[in-house]
């Protein structure tokens, strides 16, 4: 019997996204390879990888990376509208998928990205892949905009974070939800009477010596990763303020629009700037795929024609 259409849709996360690696492992060795993906942000370069059959090139880079070599890639740029650049990331990815179009691939994609200005929500299903994930997960503030076709696009996950909405907008029969924030207790929730007291220890450190290159160093180090018990760093500001969005999106959209089957990698140490602990991730998301083989094939077999 004909198997039913299956879609994926991968959700944003930044670091935790490496656990799409492992679900698309799971999935491919017991014989559920998706039909549709769509993704966005990090589930979008994941998507775009499987696809084009890039998915061992993306974990090998996952898994060497090191905190010291992430530094390393972040081309820094003060003057823009993006604290990074993108130029050597973009070139990471232009090695793999240079001169490829959405079009052309084998699998139904989309990459999904924002407007700026109007919020509309941007279905990137045409043109350069690499311009699309580029688009899909450009976090404001962190990287640069990226303009097409006269709009400027940031970050899918501030209108759909989990684009389970596309895939059943494509034909996908069963539609399969990552979401990397399942795992997250107690998120949303309400503090009550908390008394406004100084912390002393999230006191700003005292500005370097001119001419301290070293030490400059060290000051960019701190505002990316932040310090050590102390205050986080300008980086884990941003982007934990959009996953803090992201997420109360994602409940908000999931509700009206559930997907057939969830899986939700236990991501949740895992920081969102911690991009160095690719192998935790990616186990994560392998055992949360296994945990769920049995409820995705009965479903295939309920709806096989």
């Amino acid at each position: 019997m004909a198997r039913p259409v299956i879609g994926l849709a991968l959700g944003g996360g930044a670091a935790r996204g490496w656990a799409h690696i492992g679900v698309l492992r799971s999935l491919m060795a017991a014989g559920l390879e998706p039909d549709i993906i769509a993704g966005t942000s990090i589930g979008a370069v994941a998507g775009a990888s499987y696809v084009t059959g890039k998915l061992d090139a993306l974990e090998e880079f996952a898994t060497t990376l090191t905190r010291r070599r992430l530094f390393g890639i972040l081309d820094f740029s003060f003057g823009g509208s993006g604290l990074i650049a993108g130029q050597r990331l973009n070139a990471q990815l232009e090695k793999y998928m240079k001169d490829v179009s959405i079009e052309t691939l084998g699998q139904k994609f989309v990459a999904v990205a924002t407007e700026l200005g109007t919020g509309h929500e941007v279905w990137l299903n045409k043109g350069n892949l690499v311009t699309a994930l580029k688009a899909s997960f450009a976090l404001p503030g962190i990287f640069r905009p990226v303009q097409i076709n006269g709009r400027w696009l940031i970050d899918g996950a501030l209108v759909n974070p989990i684009p389970v909405s596309v895939c059943r907008a494509l034909g996908a029969r069963i539609v399969i939800a990552v979401n990397l924030s399942s795992d997250l207790f107690g998120k949303g929730g309400v503090i009550h009477d908390q008394e406004a007291i100084a912390d002393p220890a999230g006191l700003e450190d005292a500005m370097l010596g001119e001419g301290n290159g070293r030490g400059a160093v060290h000051l960019l180090h701190r505002q990316i990763f932040g310090r050590r018990g102390g205050a986080p760093g300008m980086s884990a500001v941003m982007m934990d303020a959009i996953n803090i969005t992201q997420d109360r999106i994602a409940r908000s959209r999931l509700a009206g629009d559930p997907p057939d089957i969830t899986i939700g990698p236990k991501t949740g140490s895992i920081k969102l700037f911690d991009f160095h602990r690719a192998d935790e991730a990616i186990t994560a998301g392998a055992k949360a795929t296994e945990a769920q083989l049995d409820e995705i094939r009965s479903a295939v077999r309920m709806l096989a024609a």
